[in-house]
């Protein structure tokens, strides 16, 4: 079986997309599943420094890259525009048995599903939250237009649509889109673990010992609710605690951050960390006390499940796609979408320091039995199998268990 994955960028600039979609390559190929990605060496502003139209290996993974335009206007920029791949995918993409595409509204993305159609190719996409109405709502009018008039009809061409949870799949069905879908989590590959690593995290950030620290790490970005959960450590003042804040994003918005941790006295209390990645990554994972993720909307949310094989419990709000998983086995707390209901569950993390504890325990285990590559993958292929024998019925009748 012979898999072309197809998506705009694979660095880690771009977030949980690019990583989901090297992780999931990988996993197939160790599966014996003959799985490429074809990709534009996007790299955010810059560009990647990759050979191109040839097949390499870009962090354990086959890939094939192709030359994005890079004129100086954003917008056009962002959309990755490439002859050069245009030009392979019409020449070489019949040479695969499927074509795996991912993400939406991005010309890689659009004109792959468009030659895939046109040469009658089976082919099925992972949006990755962009179809969710948090996301549609954001540039509605051009994002409307564009789905009305080229994505709907490459999404309703599709021989599935792979959700990465059922509150995606929920959500995604106000479109009416009729199309079969399946319902199939992202998995994890889980870092070494590293000896003594939460003294080793107070050393490196000049922590006391015994203070608790609470660990955002994600993508700087409006979605993701940092200003929530800012304005309700703001009300923590009775407790001693470090905020780290790992991640990057937009200078205006890097800056925005800034300006809410001085204006709400926590400047003194946050260590900002920047971008991380490897060992700094990991050793904030397995040293922090509670992983807190106050976002809006998160198709799935690859860091939560990070920080939970890392035996931390987090704090998430019912935006993200895993909330109710957490709730249900106790993994953390899931409070509303609100200050104040954010800032009672840091006070309660606060006063049962046990508690949090046996919650981290059991979400280690928890996410070891589920949620590994290994297992994931074995669904994943067993779906591709069931796409290419034409077989629809499993869209209603076999949902893979996420939770």
């Amino acid at each position: 079986m012979r898999i072309l994955h197809v998506t705009p960028s694979v660095p880690k600039v771009r977030g949980g997309t690019s990583q989901a979609v090297l992780d999931m390559v990988r996993a197939l190929q160790v599966n014996n599943v003959d799985a490429e990605i074809a990709t534009t060496n996007d790299n955010g502003d810059a560009l990647l420094n990759v050979p191109l139209q040839q097949r390499i290996e870009y962090q354990k993974a086959p890939v094939w890259f192709f030359n994005r335009f890079s004129p100086t206007v954003k917008p056009v920029r962002e959309y990755a525009f490439s002859w050069q791949l245009t030009q392979w995918l019409w020449q070489n993409m019949s040479q695969y048995d499927l074509v795996h595409v991912h993400a939406l509204f991005s010309y890689p993305s659009t004109i792959a599903m468009a030659i895939a159609r046109l040469q009658n190719l089976p082919y099925i996409v992972s949006p990755h939250g962009l179809l969710c109405e948090w996301s549609l709502q954001q540039s509605t009018r051009k994002k409307q237009i564009y789905l009305q008039l080229i994505e709907q009809a490459n999404l309703n061409d599709c021989r599935g649509i792979h959700f990465t949870s059922e509150q995606e799949q929920q959500e995604v069905s106000k479109l009416r889109l009729g199309v079969p879908s399946f319902v199939l989590p992202l998995g994890l590959s889980l870092p070494q673990q590293i000896p003594d690593a939460r003294d080793k995290l107070r050393q490196c950030f000049n922590i006391p010992v015994d203070e608790p620290i609470i660990l955002f790490l994600s993508r700087l970005h409006p979605k993701k609710g940092l200003d929530l959960l800012i304005s309700a450590l703001s009300q923590l003042t009775h407790h001693r605690f470090t905020f780290i804040l790992a991640g990057s994003g937009s200078p205006d918005y890097e800056a925005h951050i800034k300006s809410l941790l001085l204006s709400h006295g926590l400047s003194d209390r946050t260590r900002v960390a920047g971008f991380v990645e490897g060992e700094s990554k990991s050793l904030l994972m397995q040293g922090a006390d509670l992983f807190a993720l106050t976002s809006y909307s998160e198709n799935f949310g690859v860091a939560v499940l990070e920080a939970l094989a890392a035996g931390i419990p987090v704090l998430i709000t019912p935006g993200v796609a895993l909330a109710s998983m957490v709730e249900q086995h106790k993994l953390g707390y899931v409070p509303q979408q609100d200050v104040s209901a954010i800032a009672n569950a840091l006070d309660n993390f606060m006063n049962s320091p046990q508690l949090a504890k046996q919650m981290g325990d059991r979400a280690r285990q928890f996410v070891l039995e589920k949620y590994t590559w290994d297992k994931i993958a074995g669904q994943m292929i067993d779906s591709y199998r069931k796409i290419l024998n034409k077989d629809t019925r499993y869209a209603s009748t076999a949902k893979p268990s996420v939770f």
